[in-house]
């Protein structure tokens, strides 16, 4: 997939999604498989025109979302899907006051060459939000291209359809089993393994540790069953715990998550790695001492080992 920071002057005629596509829900690919469909129907270029940054940091930062995909995560799933350019517009604060009409003149029409834009049917853009699918249906008339809008996506007995504010609900109430129903795919977070206290081999369950970012989404506090992924692409299961760890510390300022991997013994300190959640086991808390720690431990290996082979 080709990236650009910015539209180029002979585009091929191009099918067009606009979007923050902030995790790439499952809602999200329904638009974006839609634009690889028509494109390769039609004869056009997939395209996917998103933001280096979500767009909250520059208008409200104070109300900022923690993100569910940082920008490399979206880069590889846009291409997983099919789409053949990406568009990555730096968001500050000359697009931030862009019109919606100078945004379909400058970006779509003469950047891009549009012929059909996907949309879903609460799509808004440009400066205040003032831009919808009527907007792009009165310049579509006008500019000579098609705009096809796509249903939010809506699980069946599902209290909302799937967005990224409902998943960053799920998450923050540990329902990672939900978030994983609806990004398509487990939640992962990527990160470099760092040292840590060791106190994991004290108790006999040694942990790859990696630090909470603070502009990421994570699951709440508690233990984890899920996946490691290596740098090289290697692969085990893994229990995980994100907390602060209450037996040893009082009164920890940050939570840390803990990867204790399964039949595994090495060292993989700084190495780039992938954690995904596959499912809540339980809520961390303060046990009495070392010994108490290490029997609900091994519980907790136990149970992770039997989800991963489950969904192995």
């Amino acid at each position: 997939m080709l990236v650009l920071d910015s539209p180029p002057t002979d585009s091929p005629p191009s099918v067009v999604a606009v979007g923050v596509f902030d995790g790439v829900h499952v809602g999200h690919q329904q638009i974006l498989r839609r634009v690889v469909e028509r494109a390769g129907a039609e004869g056009l270029c997939a395209t996917v025109v998103t933001f280096d940054s979500h767009p909250a940091f520059t208008l409200r930062p104070e109300n900022a979302p923690l993100l569910l995909t940082d920008l490399r995560q979206k880069l590889d799933l846009f291409a997983s899907i099919g789409l053949e350019r990406a568009v990555v517009l730096t968001f500050g604060d000359r697009l931030a006051a862009t019109s919606a009409g100078d945004f379909i003149r400058e970006v779509l029409v003469d950047g891009l060459n549009v012929k059909a834009v996907v949309a879903g049917v609460d799509f808004h853009f440009g400066s205040n939000r003032e831009g919808s699918t009527g907007t792009l249906r009165v310049a579509a008339a006008r500019s000579g291209f098609d705009v096809e809008t796509v249903d939010l996506h809506h699980f069946p007995n599902a209290p909302e359809p799937v967005s990224s504010t409902a998943i960053r609900r799920a998450l923050a109430g540990s329902r990672v089993a939900d978030v994983a129903k609806m990004l398509g795919r487990p939640y992962a977070i990527g990160g470099a393994v760092i040292e840590g206290d060791r106190r994991g081999v004290t108790v006999g369950f040694p942990t790859a540790n990696i630090p909470v970012a603070t502009d990421r989404a994570w699951p709440a506090d508690g233990v984890y069953a899920g996946w490691f992924t290596d740098s090289d692409g290697a692969r085990y299961g893994c229990a995980i715990n994100i907390g602060r760890r209450p037996t040893f510390f009082e009164h920890a300022e940050h939570s840390i998550l803990e990867a204790h991997l399964l039949d595994f013994d090495g060292d993989l300190y700084g190495h780039e790695v992938q954690v995904e959640f596959l499912k809540f086991l339980r809520s961390e808390r303060r046990f009495s001492g070392i010994d108490a720690l290490a029997a609900q431990l091994k519980k907790d290996v136990e149970n992770a080992r039997r989800i991963v082979a489950e969904n192995t």
